[in-house]
C-alpha cells in the first residue's frame, strides 16, 4: 500500500468512527470534515495520529472542532 493509500484509508477510518460515535451519515460527516478543515488536519498530522487508538483520534478531532467552535 502506498503512503497515499494509507492516508486515504486513515481518513475513511476516521469518518467511520466519528459517524458511529455521533450517529450521523458518512456523507454528512465527510462534508462537515471537508468544510471545517478536519480532513486537512488529519492529513497534516497523519504520522502522529495514525498511531493512536480510535478513541484518542475521536477525542483529538472533537478537540480540534471545539477549538474552532464547530459542531455537526
Amino acid at each position: 500500500m502506498t503512503q497515499e493509500e494509507k492516508k486515504l484509508a486513515f481518513i475513511s477510518f476516521c469518518v467511520e468512527e466519528y459517524k458511529t460515535r455521533i450517529g450521523a451519515e458518512g456523507g454528512k460527516v465527510m462534508d462537515f470534515f471537508r468544510r471545517n478543515g478536519v480532513l486537512d488536519y488529519l492529513l497534516e498530522n497523519y504520522e502522529v495520529l495514525h498511531s493512536f487508538g480510535a478513541n484518542e483520534i475521536i477525542k483529538d478531532i472533537e478537540c480540534f472542532l471545539r477549538n474552532r467552535n464547530k459542531s455537526l
